[in-house]
C-alpha cells in the first residue's frame, strides 16, 4: 500500500513486541515494538521515542494509527523505562539521556534486523524515508537526531548527534531552553536538560499544550514552543487549547498521567501528524498543505516558519 493510497482506507496492522536487538556495551538488550501496516512496499519508517517512565507499551494511539496509514513503527524501551527498574546508583544513570540518542540511532543501524524479526515485513521499508518522533523527554531525545545539541555548564555545544538519515521529526510536548528557564531542581538533578535549538535544522513539527504547566521550568506553558521558535526555519507549530502535558491522552487510554483526557484532542493530532509526516517525506504529497486549510479548527492552531 503507497501512501497516497492510505489517504481514506486505514490497513490493517501487524505489531510484534519484544523484537529483541543486541546491544553491547548497553547492560540490556535494546527491545522495541514494531507495527506496521499488513500489505504495501516502500514503506517509511518513525522512530518513536517514549517519556520518562514509559516503554514501547506506550503511545497506542500514535503508534497504531500511523501504522495503519503507511508507516512502520519502532518503538524502543529506553533504560529509564519504569520495566527496567534501573536503580538510581546505576552507572548508566547520568547519561541515560544520551543512551536513549544511541537507542534511535542504533534502531536506524539495524533496520535489517527489524525487518526480519517481524513476519512479512523483509524488504518493504524505504529506508530514504526515515523520521523520528518522540514524546516529553522523548522529544529532547528526537530533537538531539533533528540537530538540537545540550550545552554544558559554560554554555558550550556538546556533541553534534544530528542523523543524515533523518528527513522529518515530530516533537510532542517537548522540553524548552534550560539555564535560567529551569528551577532550582531541575537546573541541580537534570543538567542535561539544557538544549541548544538553534542548529536544529531538520523539517519538524513541533506539537505544545497551552495549558502544559512543567515544574521543571519557572515559565509557562510557553515554554514547550521553543523548539519552534528558537530553531531555523522549516518547522510547524500546533498550539492545541486546554492541553496538558499528555495532550488529551496520546500515551493510552486510562493512563494515570492524562490529566486532560480528550479523545476529539488526540484525534486531530493523529490527523494532522500523519498528514504531516506524509508530506515531510514526500513533498509531492499535499496532506500537510490540505490539512492546514481545514485543520485544526476550534481545538488548535498551525503557524509555520
Amino acid at each position: 500500500m503507497s501512501m497516497t493510497d492510505t489517504t481514506t482506507i486505514a490497513a490493517r496492522v501487524v505489531s510484534v513486541k519484544p523484537v529483541v536487538l543486541p546491544a553491547p556495551g548497553r547492560g540490556e538488550d535494546l527491545r522495541v515494538r514494531v507495527s506496521a501496516p499488513a500489505t504495501g512496499r516502500d514503506l517509511p519508517v518513525v522512530v518513536l521515542s517514549h517519556g520518562f517512565g514509559w516503554s514501547m507499551d506506550g503511545y497506542g494511539p500514535l503508534a497504531d494509527h500511523w501504522a495503519a496509514h503507511g508507516f512502520v513503527v519502532v518503538q524502543p524501551t529506553h533504560l529509564d523505562s519504569r520495566t527496567l527498574a534501573l536503580p538510581p546508583d546505576d552507572p548508566r544513570t547520568p547519561l541515560i539521556w544520551r543512551w536513549r540518542v544511541t537507542d534511535l540511532t542504533y534502531v536506524l543501524d539495524r533496520l535489517d534486523a527489524v525487518e526480519a524479526a517481524v513476519p512479512g515485513l523483509d524488504g518493504r521499508l524505504d529506508r530514504d524515508r526515515i523520521a523520528v518522533a518522540g514524546h516529553s523527554w522523548g522529544g529532547q531525545t528526537a530533537s538531539m537526531l533533528l540537530g538540537a545539541r545540550v550545552l554544558d555548564a559554560a554554555g558550550r555545544p556538546g556533541e553534534d548527534l544530528s542523523d543524515p538519515r533523518v528527513r522529518a521529526g515530530v516533537l510532542l510536548a517537548t522540553p524548552g531552553s534550560g539555564g535560567a528557564d529551569l528551577t532550582p531542581f531541575a537546573a541541580e538533578h537534570f543538567p542535561f536538560m539544557n538544549p541548544d535549538f538553534t542548529r536544529m535544522t531538520t523539517p519538524a513539527l513541533v506539537v505544545a499544550g497551552d495549558q502544559d504547566r512543567s515544574a521543571l521550568s519557572v515559565r509557562g506553558p510557553d515554554w514547550f514552543t521553543d523548539p519552534y521558535r528558537l530553531s531555523p526555519g522549516g518547522k510547524s507549530l500546533l498550539t492545541l487549547f486546554g492541553a496538558e502535558h499528555s495532550l488529551g491522552g496520546i500515551v493510552g487510554p486510562g493512563a494515570a498521567e492524562t490529566t486532560d483526557e480528550s479523545p476529539a484532542r488526540v484525534a486531530l493530532i493523529q490527523r494532522l501528524t500523519t498528514a504531516y509526516l506524509r508530506t515531510a517525506l514526500d513533498p509531492g504529497d499535499p496532506a500537510w498543505p490540505a490539512a492546514c486549510a481545514t485543520e485544526p479548527g476550534l481545538l488548535g492552531r498551525i503557524e509555520t516558519s
